[in-house]
This record gives C-alpha cells, sequence and structure tokens, in this order.
C-alpha cells in the first residue's frame, strides 16, 4: 500500500481480486462459504467491501480459488494486512454526518479523496462536488422528499465538505466535466443562485481546476438514458480495472465496481465530449449568460 493511501483502496483490491477469480471459476458466493465454512454473510460482505478479509482467512481462501502466482499472493497478503490498520476515523464516519449519508455517498466520498482523477457527466445539476452553498441548498429543497431537516442540514454540509476536500488537495485530482446545457439556462433556485454557481464555475476553469465542456442542445450524440454519473479513476494510468462509478437513480444513489461497466461508462463519456462545445466556447457561453443575468436580460437559448 502507497504512502497515505487508505485502507479502503487495499480492501478494494483484495475484494475485487477475489470475486473476479470466484467468477472465473464460476463459482457461488453459497458455494465457497460452503467450502471455506464460513457464513454466506461472510462471504457477501468481503465480497462488498463491507468488512476486510483476516490474512489468516485469506490464504486458504487464494488457494481454494486457485490464486498461486506468488507474487500475486504476496501483494493481496500486504494488502489484507494494509486494510486492517486502523486509522483515524475521517468526517464522514463520524455519527453527525454518518447517520445522515448514505453508504453509497460515504464511499464516493472516501473514493475522491484518493482518487487520480475524475469524469462527472451532469443533465439535471451541476456535480455535487463542485455545488456552491447556495446552489446545493437550492438541489436539497427540491430533493428532500423522505429527508427530516436534520437530514438536509447535515447534507448541505457534507457536500459543502467534500467540496472543499477536493478542491484543496495537495495533488490536485484531474477534474473533466460534461454539463447539459440546460444547466447554464435553467435558473435553479432563482437568477442570483445561478449567477453564483456559473461565476465559481468560470473561476474554477480560469484557474486551471477543471476542464469543462457543455453538451449542446443540438448534439447528435445520444445522451446516456441512465442519466448522470461519475467516473473515478484511483490510479493514474486511468485504467478501466481502477475506475469507479457513482450513479444516482430516483432516490437511490450506487456505486459501480465493474471494469466492463467502467468501460462502457468511458467510452459514452468519451463520445460525448468530443461531440459537444469545446472548452473556450464553452467558457465564452457561461460568460455570456452571466453578463446577460447580472443585466437582468431574458435572454433565450439559441434554436
Amino acid at each position: 500500500m502507497t504512502s497515505g493511501e487508505s485502507p479502503m483502496i487495499a480492501r478494494r483490491r483484495v475484494r475485487l481480486a477475489l470475486r473476479e477469480a470466484r467468477e472465473s471459476l464460476n463459482f457461488t458466493q453459497s458455494e465457497v462459504a460452503e467450502a471455506m465454512e464460513w457464513s454466506l454473510s461472510k462471504v457477501i460482505r468481503i465480497e462488498n467491501g463491507d468488512v476486510s478479509i483476516s490474512p489468516n482467512d485469506l490464504r486458504p481462501l487464494l488457494s481454494h480459488l486457485q490464486i498461486k502466482d506468488r507474487k500475486t499472493v504476496e501483494s493481496l497478503m500486504l494488502d489484507a494486512k494494509s486494510s486492517r490498520v486502523r486509522r483515524q476515523k475521517f468526517w464522514w464516519q463520524e455519527p453527525t454526518f454518518k447517520d445522515h449519508l448514505t453508504e453509497s455517498t460515504q464511499r464516493l466520498i472516501a473514493f475522491e479523496r484518493e482518487a487520480a482523477a475524475a469524469r462527472y457527466f451532469a443533465i439535471y445539476n451541476v456535480p455535487g462536488v463542485l455545488q456552491t452553498r447556495s446552489f446545493a441548498q437550492a438541489v436539497l429543497n427540491q430533493w428532500q422528499f423522505g429527508l427530516s431537516e436534520d437530514d438536509v442540514k447535515i447534507r448541505l454540509e457534507a457536500r459543502m465538505r467534500r467540496r472543499d476536500v477536493v478542491l484543496s488537495r495537495t495533488d490536485p485530482i484531474k477534474l473533466s466535466v460534461l454539463l447539459d446545457e440546460s444547466l447554464v439556462w435553467r435558473p435553479y433556485g432563482g437568477r442570483a443562485v445561478l449567477i453564483d454557481q456559473l461565476t465559481d464555475l468560470n473561476r474554477l476553469v480560469d484557474e486551471g481546476r477543471v476542464d469543462l465542456r457543455i453538451v449542446p442542445f443540438t448534439v447528435e450524440a445520444p445522451l446516456p438514458t441512465y442519466g448522470s454519473f461519475d467516473i473515478l479513476y484511483l490510479s493514474e494510468d486511468g485504467d478501466d480495472e481502477n475506475a469507479v462509478i457513482y450513479r444516482e437513480l430516483d432516490f437511490l444513489d450506487e456505486i459501480v465496481e465493474d471494469r466492463v461497466r467502467a468501460a462502457q461508462y468511458r467510452a459514452r463519456f468519451d463520445e460525448l465530449w468530443n461531440a459537444s462545445m469545446d472548452e473556450a466556447t464553452t467558457t465564452s457561453l457561461i460568460r455570456r449568460r452571466l453578463s446577460d443575468l447580472v443585466a437582468g436580460k431574458n435572454t433565450q437559448p439559441s434554436p
């Protein structure tokens, strides 16, 4: 495990290797549990990353899954030990936040802390990690069905902390963002909120913190029917094997860890990126829109 890397990343490498080996042998989780004399829930929890596997449990499991290459075994054993190292709790693990955040959101925050690069595609809202406080408040006010006042309050603070952590990293994460053109025009939360959000996006682009493109209404490439998504790359090589996908679906959110799916999402992102406005045209549109908003002009998008 590299210096400064979280135990979560080491645990991820182990569980993905175990899941891939099991599936390659066409073993079910029940069959593995029976062979190892474990409960089915233990196997499920290990593969889901809910718990770490001890080195004493890992070694016979590797043998059962026919993972025998010496270097691979040594690497996975080291990861298993590293994944069990106790470190300080991070802010999102504190009860104040944990009790109000979904498990997938907590994992997303942890992955963003480690990611070397991220690609965000957003249709309905600016990606959470780039939302200003006023925009985030407007979003939460609109989507608070089933949420208590405390949920909304804590999620707003969590979103702001998440933003601060990502944008203040000493090892800057490479951010590539695709926004549907509707987000430039729709006054989500009102004129002042949109001015605040677009001003902040323009600043981040000017500072070189974000590569931003707008997907125009006229784009011929099909928009994903599965909505907005985030792709986080946990290694600098941008390998799909080290990619994590985060999606929000209706009132649910999920983390997807599958290299085939990651490759599909990356291909769709690249397709849209190449079909979108380039960075200069995107910046020009945002600045014109800001100028009109500040001047009180009720401009409309070109047909």
